[in-house]
């Protein structure tokens, strides 16, 4: 995973943690604007979410963290 979409995945996910509790739940649009302006880096969001992790639509952040974390 590029190093750009999984620093913006962790802190999303920490940010919306703090913000709402630990039983938040996330799409995989949470990590982008309204707005595709970086259509490359979405797609790359998507496969992993989709394809690699086969996630539902929305899940845990703390459960995309500890993925995303794992990737170290």
């Amino acid at each position: 995973m590029n190093a750009l979409l999984k620093q913006k995945i962790l802190a999303v996910c920490a940010h919306k943690i703090a913000q709402k509790g630990p039983e938040v739940g996330l799409s995989f649009y949470a990590f982008f604007a309204n707005k595709n302006d970086n259509p490359e880096l979405l797609m790359e969001a998507a496969e992993w979410w989709i394809r690699s992790q086969r996630l539902d639509h929305f899940e845990k952040a703390l459960k995309i963290q500890r993925l995303v974390k794992g990737l170290d």
